[in-house]
């Protein structure tokens, strides 16, 4: 094929005279460049590593430290106190003829400068890492978390689920552990904290999710909208061109770290250690567990249409392809009239099944030959790209419209998404954009910030023509993406096919029910004196009895970024507090002022629980991580069993948005993406993530089973809108109609 010659530097004949070489001018060219621009990361590298190691000094710093020293000895003052005459004593004696005393005598001054800027920096590392490790900013009163404190509040977080006799057991099961089992297995979690860099995080990547064996797609994959109020064009192509370069652009900032970290209320860095692996990073099946592959760099995208694979190189030599070249060669895939190749058009499929079977059938079937090299372009591709036929998009007119686009982008057919890679960036024919994220690199801020920075670069800096097209011409003469090629045998397709079965099965049992909530958002919320989550957790709390009757172990994500490397804690939603005010509400007979007073308790309580959580004192994780060591020791613990093995039968979490300030909200609010969505954690359970969106609107997704007779995800929504109105009322919030 003419673009695979195209990557070729040179080329040889055996002929009767000897070996003949020709050489590729232009091949060689672009190998040069690409050179090049290695070579600049690899120095943008290294000064960055040098200028972090040397943190929060600099080279200006240390050089205004030796104009010190040295002014101060032409003004005939040691401000050294003799340590500068001391390290000239002890420097050894020259042999160049060339050394004078003045010389000795600078290098000295330079050396103690050096170590004075040096002692500097060490003193202000430690005094930042105290003020960062102080959380109280966040607290009236806040101290140390004990064990038994920690135990004291699970046993509270679960004492409205249990009847008298079920608490009395857990109790004592509770006292057992923590006088006979826990204190042994805290002193290697002790030993881990010392060596380790976060406790916590390494376990919680691969047992929770690495050695998973259910399928990714709808357990533990999650999807991310565009925006849904607006629309910048209805090319697909031009589309794709915008928002590629702006995702390239600033995997670009990343390499050269120049992305700001976000503030934990605008107060204290959040560590960013998750962005690492957002580019170049595919979950790599395994019989027992997968692993993470991230590469360094990727030239390369994968894409996917009507059945066929492309690889779609980013760069022309070291130079990043403009939009307008990049919806070019999109454009070129989308009027691609070639068919699949026998087995093609489902392989996806693969990934949305068991990861047992995936491994098996990977390395069958795809250890060798073209299998090998067509499934390594896409999975060192930077990330992967699907380009749908069908046509979505949130139509205010038609409900139904948001929950086929959260479908669509949650499992799509089950065979048009490669659910390894990091992430999905899912295109379809009408412009409108979508992700599904694999779960276990990052949490869904991160893959957030990303997406915030291409909608604002796509809607603000790069912009389209009258027509919809990308700025600019594009180059003609660029290759044609390359058409991957694949021998997929019999067996292999049988596999396919299994797998796709049991994806199908899954997606088809998914009930997801989105939805817009329009009589207010978190600008009347405030006038409540609660913070918006609380007052969206409460009535989540009032939602879920009045359409079960009971209450439930409710989950709600909380990061724990402020420490290295950390990423969530659980914050137990149903609490005492929240269920004394559900069930007065159901009761229908207190005052107004009763009703609010328990709702102030029940908001104020969550309130602390997700400082505590944010601020490294929760107890999932903890005990998480003890339950993990009980294993390794082949420790028997009851309590440890029956608190990991308690099922979330409402599973939340709140979606974050403007984390990145590309424009103002006030100017453009119609500028808003609808959040993402994730499937249910229990087959009996919900699922649901919300997005406070400005000031006057909630974007809520529920997702649930058709297999449970017990759940029905539009009914929970509905009583979710009218639990907001009807604590809204309590407050006498204006509202509209939703």
């Amino acid at each position: 094929m003419a673009e695979a010659h195209q990557a070729v530097a040179f080329q040889f004949t055996v002929t009767p005279e000897g070996v003949d070489f020709r050489l590729s001018r232009e091949a060689l060219k672009h190998i040069y460049l690409a050179g090049i621009n290695s070579w600049k990361k690899r120095l943008i590298r290294i000064k960055n590593g040098f200028l972090r190691g040397v943190y929060p000094g600099s080279p200006t710093s240390w050089l205004v430290v030796v104009m010190t020293t040295v002014g101060s000895s032409y003004c005939n003052m040691d401000i050294s106190l003799g340590l500068v005459g001391y390290i000239q004593k002890c420097l050894p004696q020259g042999y160049s003829p060339q050394e004078s005393p003045q010389t000795r005598e600078l290098l000295s001054m330079a050396i103690f400068s050096t170590g004075v800027w040096m002692t500097g920096i060490f003193f202000f590392r430690q005094t930042l890492k105290l003020l960062l490790s102080y959380h109280g900013w966040m607290f009236e009163m806040h101290g140390q978390t004990s064990h038994f404190t920690k135990i004291w509040v699970y046993l509270e977080s679960v004492r409205p689920l249990l009847d008298d006799e079920e608490y009395y057991r857990m109790e004592m099961l509770a006292k057992e552990f923590q006088e006979k089992t826990a204190p042994r297995l805290q002193k290697y979690l002790v030993f881990k904290s010392w060596w380790a860099t976060n406790y916590v995080s390494d376990w919680w990547e691969e047992y929770i999710y690495l050695r998973g064996r259910s399928p990714l797609m709808v357990n533990s994959n999650y999807y991310v909208m565009d925006l849904v109020l607006i629309k910048n064009t209805d090319v697909q192509a031009a589309r794709l061109g915008n928002i590629i370069h702006a995702m390239i652009m600033y995997r670009r900032k990343l390499d050269r770290e120049e992305i700001k970290p976000v503030m934990a209320l605008g107060i204290v860095p959040m560590c960013s250690y998750q962005m690492e692996r957002m580019f170049n990073t595919t979950r790599i099946p395994g019989k027992e567990t997968d692993v993470l592959q991230h590469l360094s760099e990727s030239r390369h995208v994968a894409v996917y249409h009507n059945g066929r694979f492309f690889k779609v190189w980013l760069y022309e030599g070291s130079r990043l392809l403009k939009p307008r070249d990049l919806e070019m060669q999109f454009q070129r895939i989308l009027d691609d009239p070639s068919p699949p190749q026998p087995g093609e058009e489902k392989l996806a499929a693969l990934t949305a099944g068991g990861r047992m079977e995936w491994a098996q059938a990977r390395q069958a079937f795809f250890s060798s030959g073209k299998n090998k090299a067509a499934l390594e372009a896409i999975e060192r591709a930077a990330f992967f790209v699907a380009l749908d036929e069908e046509s979505y998009q949130y139509d205010p007119e038609d409900e139904a419209s948001l929950s086929l686009y959260g479908k669509a982008l949650l499992h799509g057919n089950c065979y048009n998404r490669w659910f390894d890679k990091s992430f999905t960036l899912i295109s379809f024919k009408n412009g409108q954009l979508g992700l599904n994220t694999e779960h276990s690199w990052a949490d869904a801020p991160i893959i957030g910030h990303l997406w915030e920075f291409a909608l604002g670069t796509d809607s603000f800096h790069l912009g389209y023509t009258e027509t919809g097209h990308c700025l600019g011409k594009p180059n003609s003469a660029l290759a044609p993406p390359l058409r991957l090629q694949w021998d997929i045998p019999k067996q292999c397709q049988a596999v396919i096919e299994s797998s796709y079965k049991v994806a199908k099965a899954l997606a088809d049992d998914v009930e997801l029910y989105c939805f817009q909530f329009l009589s207010f958002g978190k600008g009347l919320i405030k006038k409540c004196r609660t913070s918006p989550d609380a007052f969206v957790q409460i009535a989540l709390q009032l939602a879920h009895f009045r359409d079960r009757g009971k209450f439930c172990l409710t989950y709600e994500a909380s990061m724990t970024r402020m420490f290295r490397e950390g990423r969530t804690e659980t914050v137990r939603s149903c609490t005492s507090e929240s269920t004394a005010f559900v069930q007065a509400m159901m009761e229908g007979s207190h005052m107004k002022p009763d009703l609010q007073d328990l709702f102030r308790k029940a908001a104020e309580k969550h309130q602390n629980m997700y400082r505590l959580a944010m601020t490294g004192a929760g107890i999932d994780r903890h005990l998480f991580c003890l339950y993990v060591v009980s294993k390794y020791l082949g420790v028997s613990s009851p309590f440890l069993a029956e608190v990991l093995a308690e099922p979330w039968r409402l599973s939340t979490s709140q979606i974050p948005q403007s984390q990145i300030r590309m424009f103002d909200p006030d100017q453009y609010p119609h500028h808003l993406g609808a959040g993402g969505g994730f499937g249910p954690v229990a087959d009996d359970g919900y699922g649901v993530s919300y997005m406070i969106a400005g000031e006057n609107m909630i974007f809520f997704h529920v997702s649930s089973k058709f297999s449970s007779s017990e759940t029905n995800a539009q009914r929970f929504g509905n009583h979710i809108r009218q639990a907001l109105l009807d604590i809204a009322n309590l407050f006498q919030l204006p509202k509209a109609d939703s």
